[in-house]
């Protein structure tokens, strides 16, 4: 209806190919479509975690808006669609903040870089996180993730939530505060469908994947020390060692793989990983 080009089956079977990759997946979400309601978008929420199809690890929310020039702006004018306004979206993003993110997932943004002077019909708020930062608890990553002026100095504990995604267990490791509310570290582990003989990668047959590692904090330099801040402190080596006792205790898989930017490849190489075409792997 909307012109995207493709249905659901598609969409399906790219993000099993990006996650059995090693891939992290962010979902572009745009409530007040033509042809939806705030109810259907709703519903559409629940979906994204309730089956197991879906899943994204972040998200951008973005409301539709109207500019001219485009076919949305041609309904507009006839009357055929009726855009959102801003205390719909707020009332919309907070039902959805409070009922329906997990905490693995990371709102990464929640509107689009639109100019005000460009959009005729739809929400134009520009600040939404901030209106509405202080009216709910959103369990999400960006939500939780602790600053540069945080102290580490409390005790932390290690988490594990499991969930099923695209034929694959995932396995999201965080280190956090006692009451779950600041996050310190993550990691995404994922076994993929091993009832599927070979890999199209030849480096991630029969592999665990590791899908990102991430500690927050005030950035240290390599070479430095700060006690307290989670970086440089070991959460990412901890992080590791717990996701190859998993892979191998848990799922028999003697094989793990990280997905990595060059940069940080030298890390891995410091904790018995070696390359492998694009990959980090390590018999384990």
């Amino acid at each position: 209806a909307n012109r995207r080009g493709h249905g659901l089956e598609p969409k399906i079977l790219a993000k099993k190919l990006l996650k059995d990759a090693g891939f992290k997946i962010n979902y572009h979400i745009m409530p007040g479509l033509p042809g939806a309601s705030l109810k259907k978008d709703l519903e559409m929420f629940k979906e994204l975690f309730r089956n197991s199809d879906f899943q994204p690890d972040m998200l951008k929310i973005y409301p539709t808006v109207v500019v001219r020039n485009s076919a949305l702006y041609g309904l507009w004018k006839k009357g055929k669609y009726e855009a959102l306004t801003d205390r719909q979206f707020e009332k919309f993003i907070l039902e959805v903040k409070k009922s329906f993110i997990p905490p693995y997932v990371r709102i990464s943004r929640l509107v689009r870089d639109v100019p005000a002077t460009s959009i005729v019909a739809g929400p134009i708020i520009s600040n939404i996180r901030q209106l509405i930062s202080h009216r709910t608890d959103c369990p999400c990553i960006r939500c939780r993730e602790v600053g540069a002026d945080y102290d580490i100095r409390e005790k932390i504990m290690l988490d594990r939530i499991d969930y099923t995604a695209s034929d694959g267990k995932e396995i999201f490791l965080q280190y956090v505060s006692k009451d779950k509310q600041k996050l310190f570290a993550l990691l995404r582990l994922r076994i993929p469908d091993r009832n599927n003989q070979g890999h199209f990668i030849p480096a991630l047959h029969d592999a665990a994947l590791i899908r990102e590692v991430h500690t927050y904090g005030k950035l240290t330099g390599i070479s430095q020390k700060n006690e307290t801040s989670p970086q440089h402190i070991g959460l990412g080596k901890k992080l590791m060692k717990e996701a190859e006792k998993i892979a191998k205790k848990e799922f028999g898989v003697d094989k793990i793989v990280v997905i990595s930017g060059v940069g940080v490849r030298e890390y891995y190489k410091k904790l018995g990983y070696r390359q492998k075409n694009t990959y980090m792997v390590k018999t384990i």
